[in-house]
């Protein structure tokens, strides 16, 4: 066992690959050659990332691939990264992983690179459809690896709400009344809502983060494996419900409505978990509105994060279209 890391080097990470190269080139027996690290824009911080080329030729030939190097990952991450492998997952392939790396407890791995950009670069339909059959795969595969366990911790969606209902009245968001006066009318549902909702069934491997994003393809004639669509970023794999997943793809798209034209997220995977023999006999339709309707209801309890003003209006809309219906038919 190495030693923890600790969190004011875990907070800048991306500066520790290069430090941590030579005990990782030595941790793959010396077949990761031509390590390039990198940071992108959009990293913030949590993960050192490099390409490399692996050698994999087991009879001693240079045959090599292209691959990403990532450190550190969390527990989570790290379990689906290396568990889910074989034809089937869609996970990358993973050459080379350890939890431990220059006498630091880290996970690591080394995995294929993909070519190419995410399918987000280019959306239509058909990409919804890819997201939602690898999201449906990735559900079996994990619900075979693990047992689930104790979901999650439920979000205080009492306390939310309170603070959605203060953040409407003191900051000057659009139709701040209006969202006022919703959230009120959610606060008095929320013992209904919730005495369905805590009772959905949670044995579902959740992935977390579920976008197109996150979604690649490995091509024809990849070295690595069967061709396919290809899901990255595991770190918020949790035990929950499938619609958790559904709602979470769709509320990417609230404030951009174009991009879902003809697109239902949640039927796309209940769909697509049907084809894999996977349940949806649950009411899993009144499960993703009151989704829908606890996450648009505390949003302003995250302007930093959900306060353009377009995703606001887009969410009292959500709020306009379901909540209604919703209360009615719980108190037929």
């Amino acid at each position: 066992m190495g030693e923890p890391l600790p969190q004011s080097i875990r907070a800048h990470a991306h500066d520790l690959g290069p430090q941590l190269e030579p005990a990782l080139l030595e941790a793959c027996g010396g077949r990761l050659r031509d390590v390039r690290w990198f940071r992108t824009d959009w990293q913030r911080g949590g993960a050192a990332t490099a390409f490399a080329e692996v050698l994999l030729g087991e009879d001693g030939s240079e045959e090599t691939r292209e691959a990403v190097v990532k450190l550190p990952l969390g527990p989570r991450e790290y379990r689906a990264m290396t568990m889910l492998q074989g034809e089937g997952n869609p996970a990358p392939r993973v050459a080379f992983h350890g939890t431990e790396l220059g006498g630091w407890d880290l996970g690591w791995v080394v995995m294929e690179r993909l070519p190419g950009n995410p399918l987000a670069a280019h959306l239509h339909k058909g990409v919804f459809e890819e997201l939602a059959h690898a999201a449906a795969r990735f559900y079996k595969c994990a619900g075979e690896a693990w047992k689930p366990i104790a979901a999650h911790d439920e979000w205080d969606w009492a306390g939310l709400l309170e603070k959605a209902r203060e953040s409407a009245k003191i900051n000057p968001i659009p139709q701040g009344q209006s969202w006022a006066n919703h959230i009120h009318d959610v606060q008095r549902s929320l013992p209904a809502l919730l005495e369905l909702w805590l009772k959905r069934d949670m044995t579902t491997w959740c992935h977390g983060d579920l976008h197109p994003g996150n979604l690649m393809q490995r091509p024809e004639g990849s070295a690595w494996g069967e061709p396919g669509a290809v899901l990255l970023d595991f770190a918020e794999v949790h035990c929950g419900h499938w619609v958790e997943d559904a709602v979470y793809l769709e509320r990417q798209y609230w404030a951009k409505p174009e991009a879902l034209e003809e697109v239902k997220p949640v039927s796309l995977i209940a769909r697509a978990r049907r084809k894999l023999g996977l349940a949806t006999d649950d009411d899993y339709a009144t499960l993703a509105t009151i989704r829908r309707v606890l996450m648009a209801s505390v949003a302003p309890a995250f302007l930093e994060r959900d306060g353009h003003p377009k995703y606001l209006e887009a969410a009292l809309g959500i709020l306009d279209r379901f909540y209604p219906p919703l209360v009615k038919s719980l108190n037929t």
